[in-house]
């Protein structure tokens, strides 16, 4: 299932932009105080690393990432996600604008 929307959420309004605007995304956190990012990969091929532990959701377009360097590929479509682990490194692959939802912890 694709989450359409987050209810009640404070939004960081100036964007963070990586790789010279291969990704895009914005900060918020949930009423409740989840800390969430939400965000655009541009076709590219990305190595992200993560301080806390990462669930990246697909709303939209699709990806291919790795968790290992040398690992498998690994495909990720609207309605499916997959986790990193807390100070690790991952790959993603975009080929089509992927949109994504980012939950931190």
């Amino acid at each position: 299932m694709t989450t359409d929307t987050l209810p009640v959420a404070s939004v960081t309004t100036k964007a963070n932009i990586y790789f010279d605007g291969k990704c895009v995304s914005h900060d918020l956190r949930t009423a409740d105080g989840q800390r969430k990012s939400v965000g655009v990969v541009f076709p590219a091929e990305l190595t992200f690393g993560t301080a806390a532990p990462e669930r990246m959701e697909c709303v939209g377009g699709a990806c291919e990432y790795r968790l290992e360097e040398g690992g498998a590929w690994l495909r990720c479509e609207p309605g499916q996600s997959f986790s990193i682990a807390g100070d690790s490194r991952f790959n993603i692959r975009v080929a089509e604008v992927f949109h994504y939802i980012c939950h931190y912890g």
